[in-house]
């Protein structure tokens, strides 16, 4: 591979060539992207040249940009080699985390598969893609009740579901509850026809297809029959106490602050609760009552309680989303 840096030349005097040879080298097609696409982003993400002959790449620029693109190159090879796939994505997403101080070491030249911040379920191995999102894989691990707060595309509800799977699996739990208040997006839908689960399923989709992409589809369907995971409106959440449960709170800005606290207050032992939302999203017809930001508000600092907050920067969908993202959040447009 040989190809042009879309950069300003770096002064030769400030300039390092560092050398990464890679033992297997079946993986390095997977590694470097169709058609180097991978190789592409990571030199446009960090204004490097990278070249490679063999099972040998080289990278040059500025000695600390070098160094993080080695770091970042080894990491992803060392995933690879545990068994995992990545994509473009995932490039962008290491880039992220290994050049914010706070994560020194989680992306590092001999850091791999047990170093990094993810979560395994059984259909596929999530990896974090965002120093948020690696802090908030922490939370999910660690904390009794977790806001995630920020934009679509951040990875908010599907982190969760992974976390959610993943302790269901292990045991951790006995059962999912995964829920969102049935607000429409400023439509009317009108009268839907079919029994109450026909109803409220069109609501609900979003986290059936979190929940295929983490369980053979038979097993989702085994354990929603079971009762081991259960999918309901906000609605039917009253008078409930869900102990041995990991729950999830989906576009938890729709709801009032009454709605907000009788949720929180359905946690039960031995439990987990992830309640995520846009603050700038809310559907409500009064958006200044949202339950979400009074929540936060009024729950903050107390021990087991954690709230993350993304930002567009962070939307791991096509890079065009965050730009959307940041177009209607600025300043009002005339119209």
């Amino acid at each position: 591979m040989s190809k042009k840096p879309a950069r300003t030349p770096v002064a030769a005097s400030d300039r390092v060539r560092l050398e990464i040879e890679f033992e297997k080298v079946y993986l390095l097609g997977a590694l470097f992207g169709e058609h180097d696409q991978n190789l592409i982003t990571l030199e446009g993400q960090l204004g490097v040249y990278i070249s490679a002959r063999g099972n040998k790449v080289q990278v040059e620029g500025e000695a600390e940009v070098a160094a993080r693109a080695r770091d970042v190159l080894t990491n992803l090879y060392n995933r690879l080699a545990h068994g995992e796939t990545i994509d473009a994505g995932d490039v962008v997403g290491a880039v992220a985390i290994a050049a914010d101080p706070s994560l020194d070491g989680l992306v590092s030249a001999d850091s791999g598969l047990a170093n990094t911040a993810v979560i395994r379920t059984r259909r596929k191995t999530i990896a974090a893609r965002s120093p948020t999102q690696v802090r908030y894989i922490e939370a999910l691990a660690r904390d009794s009740i977790i806001f995630a707060l920020g934009p679509a595309g951040t990875g908010k509800t599907y982190l969760a579901v992974a976390q959610a799977v993943s302790q269901l699996i292990a045991g951790s739990v006995d059962r999912l509850v995964l829920s969102r208040p049935a607000v429409e997006a400023g439509e009317r839908l009108g009268f839907l026809p079919g029994d109450m689960k026909d109803k409220v399923d069109p609501y609900l989709r979003p986290l059936y297809d979190a929940l295929y992409d983490m369980l053979p589809a038979e097993q989702v369907e085994r354990r929603l029959a079971s009762g081991e995971i259960e999918i309901a409106p906000l609605a039917f959440m009253r008078g409930r106490t869900l102990a041995n449960a990991f729950i999830i709170l989906d576009e938890a800005q729709n709801t009032t602050p009454l709605q907000m606290k009788m949720f929180l207050t359905r946690f039960g032992e031995r439990s987990r609760m992830v309640v995520c939302g846009d603050p700038n999203q809310v559907d409500l017809p009064n958006p200044g009552a949202s339950g979400l930001a009074d929540a936060v508000r009024r729950l903050d600092g107390i021990e087991g309680i954690s709230a993350l907050r993304f930002s567009s920067r962070e939307v791991v969908r096509h890079p065009i989303v965050g730009r959307i993202v940041d177009a209607y959040e600025g300043a009002p447009q005339d119209g």
